[in-house]
């Protein structure tokens, strides 16, 4: 399930009111689709969650016939966790209470939870959580970061220490590099001595 292919992929046309495009996601490895911004802000929230081990886009199609008709539907995106999968639908807060939709993700919350599996419809996330998220998946990419700098700075409590004064922990380090290596460990969440404040981290 981890490597399956899209069910779907997405549409380009002259006019559409979204943006689909690709995503390199540092859990995959490997570029996906997203067919709009707020499914890859699901993304980027997914790739950050370290809960999360693998990451399918349109993984499958569900088929059900219900008060006579057909119906089909296909997920937004699958999450493959340490517990259960996680099958998660995206749309706009403002689409959700339309007939059809509840309609839709009623039937699709069954069908996935008889599973044990869980359901999700993700709307539009707060807005300071998802700009943090988005500025610290700018440092995703782990071969772009020296090793000794990230070693030697889990080696440092910087706990409570202000993002402008960590270069000042490896004084015999270029202060970008290291700047830019703490952003990468904030994005990892490998190291506990890091505080992790999503609120504040755009301002410090």
């Amino acid at each position: 399930m981890r490597s399956a292919c899209p069910w779907r992929t997405f549409r380009w046309y002259k006019g559409q009111k979204h943006y689909s495009g690709t995503y390199w996601s540092a859990t995959m490895r490997d570029h996906v689709i997203y067919e709009s911004r707020l499914e890859l802000s699901r993304w980027l929230f997914a790739d950050f969650d370290p809960s999360v081990r693998g990451i399918v886009a349109q993984p499958f199609l569900l088929k059900a016939v219900l008060e006579g008709k057909v119906r089909r539907h296909i997920p937004d995106y699958l999450l493959l966790t340490g517990q259960v999968p996680v099958v998660v639908d995206v749309k706009p807060l403002s689409r959700l209470s339309k007939p059809e939709v509840e309609f839709t993700f009623d039937w699709t919350r069954q069908a996935v939870e008889s599973r044990g599996w869980k359901y999700e419809i993700w709307s539009e996330p707060p807005a300071v959580e998802l700009e943090n998220i988005r500025f610290l998946a700018g440092y995703r990419r782990d071969w772009l970061f020296s090793p000794e700098v990230l070693e030697e700075l889990q080696d440092v409590d910087l706990d409570g220490v202000a993002l402008g004064q960590v270069p000042g922990c490896l004084p015999g380090r270029p202060e970008l590099q290291v700047r830019s290596a703490v952003h990468h460990l904030l994005w990892t969440q490998t190291s506990s001595r890091i505080s992790t404040d999503r609120s504040a981290l755009r301002t410090c």
